[in-house]
């Protein structure tokens, strides 16, 4: 998901992950859509999520360099 803050020049992604039973969310980061906010995404997650980590993404290039391949 994205916005724009200021003009839309600003392009900023919102990275969440959800807890699918609870609906809880368990991680975000706000920033660019670039490997180091995928990284910072992931990270962002507690370690025990990241074991058992299920990704839904459009496969962008970031997303496949720092999600482990056993998520998609």
């Amino acid at each position: 998901m994205w916005s724009f803050v200021g003009n839309k020049v600003n392009k900023q992604w919102v990275w969440i992950a959800i807890e699918q039973l609870t609906g809880e969310i368990i991680g975000i980061y706000v920033g660019s859509r670039d490997e180091n906010s995928a990284e910072c995404s992931w990270v962002s997650l507690h370690a025990i999520y990241r074991q058992c980590a299920l990704a839904y993404t459009d496969f962008w290039t970031a997303d496949t360099l720092v999600i482990p391949p056993f998520c998609w």
